[in-house]
């Protein structure tokens, strides 16, 4: 176990200033950044039902970490650990996917990027709360003017909402729950080890996920072209595991609510690999708008916390 995986803070710690957790972060938010595209890929033609693309990737991801636990032979969760794991499974694992695959067979990409565009304050939000860290007064100007400037980036982009409907629901649904996953993952990374959380939550929700995934097949056997299997298998492997390595090691060596924001710049992102993958127009609204996000990104990331903190 290194320094970066202590779960003590202090507050004349040399992490608040090590861009060390902020590579990782971006890391894993490039690895995310397409997710909402290629969800949209899989279930925009019907082939494959919103139950299937939600819980299948999910099975085969906790496949792929039971095998590397069970390779690297990692010891088992002790104690409130695994309270930990069931949040970030709740999270991550079984609320995200199935809420936003089945709000991306009604909405556009760009739209679902709203989604994104709300999780870093919710997440930061929560990690304050979680673990008591007092972010100074120019982190939260930058937080909310980032999160203000990246949704309507993203409602620009995306036509407007014209209204609130179910689709919306389901994405405010799943910034909420993925946001408690994220922040709880952050914290038992730093104890349990970054891949080693996502990992035994994958393991965790995996019965849920199976009888998930055999009721999907039943209703509606699932069928696709090649890319739709691709961008399945890319949700799979990336989205739902490997992502997870770099989003919780960055997390885990923190500061949590200033490496959270590094996540402004997904909805950019997003927006570009849909245009890119799905066809979809990118004019000056993207520039200024990538332009607005990323530099709210980077003064959230660069403010200090106040002296003192809970340990």
């Amino acid at each position: 176990m290194t320094a970066h995986d202590s779960a003590t803070l202090q507050s004349t710690t040399p992490l608040l200033t090590s861009p060390t957790g902020l590579w990782w972060g971006l890391l894993g938010v490039t690895a995310f950044s397409f997710t909402v595209p290629f969800t949209r890929v899989a279930v925009e033609n019907g082939h494959m039902s919103a139950l299937f693309v939600g819980s299948g990737r999910a099975v085969i991801a906790a496949a792929l970490a039971a095998l590397a636990l069970g390779l690297t032979r990692q010891r088992l969760p002790r104690g409130t650990q695994w309270r930990q794991v069931a949040v970030v499974a709740g999270g991550a694992v079984v609320g995200f996917p199935l809420l936003t695959s089945f709000a991306l067979t009604t909405t556009p990409a760009s739209h679902g990027a709203v989604v994104i565009a709300l999780l870093p304050a919710a997440t930061a939000v929560i990690a304050v709360l979680r673990t008591g860290v007092r972010p100074a007064r120019a982190f939260w100007a930058a937080a909310a003017s980032g999160a203000v400037a990246a949704v309507v980036f993203a409602v620009i982009q995306g036509g407007g909402f014209g209204g609130l409907h179910v689709s919306d629901l389901l994405l405010f649904a799943a910034v909420a729950v993925c946001a408690i996953g994220y922040a709880e993952g952050g914290l038992l990374s730093r104890s349990l080890g970054s891949w080693q959380t996502i990992s035994w939550a994958l393991v965790l929700a995996s019965p849920l996920m199976i009888l998930l995934t055999g009721i999907a097949m039943v209703q509606q056997p699932p069928r696709g072209t090649l890319s739709e299997w691709g961008a399945f298998g890319y949700l799979a492997a990336v989205s739902m595991f490997l992502g997870f390595f770099a989003w919780y090691r960055g997390l885990a060596i923190g500061p949590m609510a200033q490496v959270s924001q590094v996540q402004l710049t997904q909805p950019v992102m997003n927006i570009l690999w849909a245009g890119l993958l799905l066809g979809e127009y990118i004019g000056w609204q993207t520039i200024v708008g990538g332009i607005a996000v990323i530099g709210c990104a980077l003064l959230a990331v660069r403010a200090r916390n106040l002296e003192g903190q809970a340990g």
